[in-house]
Order: C-alpha cells, then sequence, then structure tokens
C-alpha cells in the first residue's frame, strides 16, 4: 500500500472472494477433522 492510496475498503469482488476462500477453509477443516475422526474409529 502506498502512503497516497485512499485508505477505504477494498472491492467488494475482493471482499467477497475472500470471504469465499475463508468458507473454503473453514469447510475443508471440518472436512479434515471429520475423516480423521472416521479413520481414527476404524
Amino acid at each position: 500500500m502506498l502512503w497516497s492510496d485512499p485508505d477505504d475498503e477494498p472491492p467488494k469482488e475482493l471482499r467477497d472472494a475472500q470471504d469465499m476462500l475463508r468458507r473454503l477453509g473453514v469447510l475443508m477443516a471440518v472436512v479434515v477433522i471429520l475423516a480423521m475422526t472416521v479413520a481414527g474409529l476404524r
């Protein structure tokens, strides 16, 4: 970031993409934990 850049919110597309990536990351973590649990129970 340059000091001359206005310090406003990032564009909506960028925020949406970040939200989607965050959700995907959480989803992946849950899936991995479930897979480990199932593998451990077998």
